[in-house]
């Protein structure tokens, strides 16, 4: 069996695990206030509803914009919603950001998802976290324009 059928048989069941379990149980302690470094919530525009659509991510800020790893590069629904419109909404600590999004193909995502992490404590955690997740990962740049 190809690469390319294992990477699509992982997002497929990634997709599943992250729509009925893992978005939804992050929506819910949003929703309780709760927030955590290791997701924030992006927003971009549906490219078949025309309406903001929200998931959650993880997200390395700096003073001018974000750093995203599209775990499954363009396959994933953000993914493919950014390519249509990079026009994006991400929340930042206490606020929403606007920006616009673009792939990074030359970018590395596993040195990027390194980034990520807190503290060095952690750094492994995130990387293998990231690694046992990922199909086809890009990295997604969001220059902030707010």
């Amino acid at each position: 069996m190809g690469t390319a059928n294992r990477a699509l048989r992982k997002f497929r069941r990634e997709r599943i695990i992250g729509r009925y379990v893992a978005n939804p149980a992050v929506a819910l302690l949003r929703r309780l206030g709760v927030r955590t470094t290791f997701a924030t919530e992006l927003q971009t525009m549906g490219r078949k509803s025309g309406g903001w659509r929200s998931v959650p991510v993880s997200a390395g800020f700096d003073a001018t914009g974000a750093w995203l790893i599209s775990q499954h590069g363009h396959r994933s629904g953000w993914a493919l919603n950014v390519a249509d419109d990079p026009n994006v909404r991400i929340w930042q600590k206490d606020r929403w950001r606007s920006g616009i999004a673009h792939f990074v193909p030359d970018d590395d995502p596993v040195a990027r998802v390194r980034t990520f992490a807190t503290s060095p404590l952690v750094s492994p955690l995130v990387t293998a976290t990231f690694k046992a997740l990922q199909s086809d990962p890009i990295s997604v740049r969001i220059d902030f324009v707010d």
